[in-house]
């Protein structure tokens, strides 16, 4: 691994447990035994690295949400959007937690976010579509729109929701299988006879995984 990619994972692994507020590049640099100039070397400054770590959020978005395969059997490709989902919330849940005041330092960074956002969104809602047609869940063409924002919203501000309920402040792992319980839950509400089985299932999976950590 080089430097410059050991920076970026140093940075998201002290973002993630002590909030990106309080760490600074001097703090990156001495957790990992480097010196300021280096670490300055690779990055002008923490939006720099802040920059980069969004490439790998949307990134990850990009590889790991396609659109439904026709050939592919429906379960089977939510489980994978799901598994891809915790990975995401997981591994920056930094960032959703500072969300508005990162995006507010860097407007170029804010810029991007909007504009990949918006992207985003017809993604999930084609998925909704999808669904839909396949006979998962029944729901009128102008609700879709209304459900693909629930479901951004439910993932977008679920991490800082559970911190900002609890003393200590902390995240752990069966906190991201409860808030894809969540998301799930929000999908049943529109299933149809067939589709509440599958989503039964689905959700049954991620229930015992929380269970299990």
């Amino acid at each position: 691994m080089s430097t410059k990619e050991r920076i970026i994972q140093a940075s998201i692994e002290l973002f993630n447990r002590h909030g990106e507020r309080a760490i600074t590049t001097n703090h990156i640099a001495a957790h990992l035994g480097i010196s300021p100039g280096n670490l300055y070397y690779h990055f002008k400054n923490k939006e720099d690295i802040l920059r980069h770590i969004f490439m790998l959020y949307r990134q990850h978005l990009d590889t790991q949400f396609k659109p439904l395969q026709d050939d592919v059997e429906v379960l089977s490709q939510l489980t994978h959007y799901f598994d891809a989902l915790f990975e995401l919330m997981w591994n920056f849940h930094f960032f959703y937690d500072n969300m508005t005041d990162i995006l507010a330092r860097d407007a170029e960074l804010k810029a991007d976010y909007i504009q990949f956002q918006q992207r985003l969104f017809e993604q999930v809602k084609d998925i909704v579509l999808v669904l839909n047609n396949k006979g998962i869940i029944a729901i009128a063409d102008e609700d879709a729109a209304e459900l693909t924002h629930m479901l951004k919203l439910t993932v977008s501000f679920w991490t800082p929701y559970i911190k900002a309920r609890r003393q200590s402040g902390e995240l752990n792992r069966a906190d991201i299988y409860q808030g894809l319980l969540k998301v799930i839950t929000l999908f049943s509400a529109f299933a149809t006879d067939a589709g509440r089985e599958q989503l039964a299932a689905l959700k049954q999976t991620y229930q015992q995984r929380q269970d299990n950590i």
